[in-house]
């Protein structure tokens, strides 16, 4: 039998608000995460990715505070990222109530931290998170929430990561981050054959058909959303926001009527998803 496949909001976090860009920069204050995280808990999330997006200037993660409020009140998995540089730190986030972790800088530089983590906390707790793009016909690995170029090829990485024991890997296409174009398909069909582990596709997702397209991929397990899921709870003002929220208000505003802002429920996809015979946790 199948598994079900996850839908799976994104939350990238600064300081204490949630925050989203484009291509990963220009971050724009979103409100605050912990109402965007349970207003996504009690409309069918499937689980949540925090991902502190400033923690590889600190050489930190500062998620702990947040981790520990979510963990109390939304009961979906937690996976968080950013900042998490050792054996030391993924234990901390562990213990402040995340299900998982998502390596990228650390596990580039020091690709054994994949199999001594998975060794210690099991495989299942290691997700290596690639934010690629696109350079002279190749995909290549970024670090540094995409600022930087490792000189890895993705196709590469993905091979060193399996064998090394990582339990899922999260692929965020950083070129189309924020965009409403859609995940590269033609990269994807690459990796049917090449993925053995669970996968979720993060990153310009924009509509159905870009939905149902991938996950036509039989290795792509999830998908991780930000932007369409975020505007939806903007748009149809379904939380109430404190005054220091007002920057996505002001977004809106700005924009020739909220009926062009790209906007997508958790509960509208999955229906939608389920319709195409893609079996989903209703």
């Amino acid at each position: 039998m199948s598994l079900c496949k996850r839908i799976i909001p994104k939350l990238d976090i600064k300081g204490s608000n949630l925050v989203k860009g484009i291509n990963l920069e220009g971050l724009r204050v979103m409100g605050n995460p912990e109402k965007f995280a349970e207003y996504y808990f009690n409309n069918g999330a499937d689980e949540l990715i925090y991902q502190d997006v400033v923690a590889s200037l600190f050489g930190k993660n500062s998620l702990k505070e947040i981790i520990k409020k979510t963990a109390k009140s939304i009961f979906v998995p937690l996976t968080v990222g950013g900042g998490i540089r050792s054996i030391d730190d993924i234990k901390e986030v562990l213990e402040s109530g995340a299900d998982k972790v998502s390596l990228n800088t650390a596990v580039l530089k020091k690709p054994e931290l994949i199999s001594e983590s998975a060794n210690i906390f099991g495989s299942s707790t290691i997700v290596v998170g690639m934010e690629i793009n696109h350079i002279d016909n190749n995909y290549f690995c970024f670090t540094d929430n995409g600022r930087n170029n490792s000189n890895i090829k993705v196709l590469d990485w993905i091979t060193q990561v399996q064998e090394s024991g990582a339990g899922e890997i999260i692929l965020t296409f950083v070129n189309r981050d924020g965009t409403f174009k859609g995940p590269d398909l033609e990269f994807l069909k690459k990796l049917n054959k090449l993925i053995k582990i669970p996968t979720i596709i993060h990153g310009g997702f924009g509509n159905l058909e870009h939905f149902k397209d991938v996950f036509n991929h039989s290795f792509v397990s999830g998908v991780c959303v930000a932007s369409l899921f975020h505007n939806h709870i903007i748009k149809n003002n379904k939380i109430n926001f404190m005054p220091n929220d007002m920057g996505n208000l002001q977004y809106i505003q700005k924009k020739e009527g909220k009926d062009n802002l790209n906007s997508l429920e958790i509960k509208f996809l999955k229906d939608y998803l389920i319709k195409h015979n893609i079996k989903c946790r209703s």
